[in-house]
């Protein structure tokens, strides 16, 4: 695992929400949007993946084409991207035991630390939960 410079890791409902359509989403949309113009961000390689199968699944309300979505994560290589490793499922299934959330959260939760990032940006956990110094941050917190 590598440790890179970014400081908030980007989960993918930040994704979705920038490709958003729904204008009961618009506040969101434009804060997602904003956050993925800046510079201090890490994600991993399950957080394309499941942006990829979420944004383009054709149950999804208003789904994006596979172009639009692939043009997306073609852009997001412009920050660290971490691999999943399997010393990240190991940390990830100790984190799910020790925290009691899902796998694929407590698998966020060791990329963006082994990403070097102490802040996870998502709606999908509590708000200023501290997962032993990645803290949970919601961008979308207020609006």
């Amino acid at each position: 695992m590598r440790s890179t410079s970014a400081v908030r890791f980007v989960d993918t409902n930040i994704l979705l929400y920038a490709v958003s359509s729904a204008p009961e989403e618009a506040a969101k949309t434009a804060r997602a949007e904003a956050l993925l113009n800046e510079t201090d961000l890490a994600l991993s390689v399950q957080v394309l993946q499941e942006f990829y199968v979420q944004a383009t699944h054709p149950a999804r309300t208003m789904p994006i084409g596979h172009d639009a979505a692939t043009a997306l994560l073609t852009t997001l290589s412009r920050f660290p991207i971490l691999d999943i490793t399997q010393p990240l499922v190991l940390a990830a299934i100790a984190t799910s035991v020790r925290w009691r959330v899902n796998y694929w959260d407590a698998a966020i939760i060791e990329a963006a630390r082994a990403s070097g990032c102490d802040a996870l940006l998502t709606e999908d956990l509590q708000h200023g939960q501290d997962f032993a110094g990645v803290r949970v941050v919601n961008p979308f917190k207020g609006l």
